[in-house]
């Protein structure tokens, strides 16, 4: 009698074992529960941009505007009737107040 107590108290404690410290542990799933929630987190900042270079994409199809603004401000075109200035820094050691004599 003494040895089936003691058989049956061993394969209870295996099983505990397992349940507490193997791969399909409460710690494991909790640890697994914290992944999903940050790759939820994660999709979910995909979605946002995917959205946005979607609405992006759709105003690039329907209209000449948004082509216009990228290439304006992509490439630096300009439209045919447009004037284009370019201000230049001056160099340095040159400008208003160089090279004059202090007295």
């Amino acid at each position: 009698m003494r040895w089936l107590t003691a058989i049956l108290l061993a394969a209870l404690l295996g099983l505990q074992w397992s349940l507490w410290f193997g791969e399909g542990s409460w710690r494991y799933v909790q640890e697994l529960r914290e992944v999903q929630r940050l790759q939820e987190i994660e999709n979910e900042r995909l979605r946002s941009r995917n959205r946005a270079l979607e609405a992006e994409v759709e105003d690039l199809r329907s209209g000449s505007e948004a082509v216009e603004e990228r290439a304006r401000r992509d490439m630096g075109m300009i439209r045919e009737d447009e004037v284009f200035f370019l201000p230049v820094d001056p160099p340095s050691g040159t400008g208003p107040g160089v090279g004059r004599d202090r007295d």
